[in-house]
């Protein structure tokens, strides 16, 4: 089974929130000190992990509000280009620099659970169907499943690999100090 075939609306809500707590609970060793710490064998700060996060989540789901509020859809946000995503992800990075690990932790919790609500009110069919909204494109195999779960679930799952990569580093600059 490929990582977006879900059986259920079910199944991929649990496989979110599941992955979202695993992801969530990596930063309890994090102090504040530390959520801007850059390393150059891993791509984001503790911060910027999730302030990507929060940018694409919003993003995902004002898609479909707009959509169904008979609004254009601009994708992936308005002023951005498919092939501009590095400029999104600053503004993702400088929308949220004000916030410290525990503001940032809490917005996040939030907007997974946000984001729970929101699939919890899809049908089966708008979830699993290709072509049941106009902003997931006509790409067979695209249908709002995929798209949620590259959005959330392949994020969380590849973000717990990076932010413990990134504490083994930490640990080992804090050692060498």
């Amino acid at each position: 089974m490929a990582g977006f075939e879900y059986q259920s609306k079910q199944e991929l809500m649990d496989a979110i929130h599941s992955l979202y707590l695993l992801l969530d609970g990596e930063f309890d060793e994090i102090d504040e000190a530390s959520r801007d710490i850059a390393y150059p064998d891993v791509d984001r700060t503790p911060a910027e992990i999730i302030a990507y996060q929060l940018g694409w989540m919003h993003l995902v789901m004002g898609w479909d509000r707009d959509e169904l509020a008979g609004k254009p859809v601009q994708m992936p946000a308005e002023g951005y280009k498919w092939n501009q995503l590095g400029g999104l992800y600053q503004a993702f990075y400088a929308q949220y620099s004000h916030c410290s690990l525990q503001e940032l932790r809490l917005l996040f919790r939030e907007l997974e659970q946000q984001w729970l609500v929101w699939i919890e009110g899809l049908t089966e069919e708008e979830l699993f169907v290709q072509g049941n909204r106009q902003w997931t494109g006509s790409k067979e195999n695209w249908p709002m499943a995929r798209w949620i779960h590259i959005n959330s679930a392949a994020p969380f799952k590849t973000f717990r690999s990076k932010i413990r990569k990134w504490k083994k580093i930490h640990r080992n600059q804090d050692q060498d100090a």
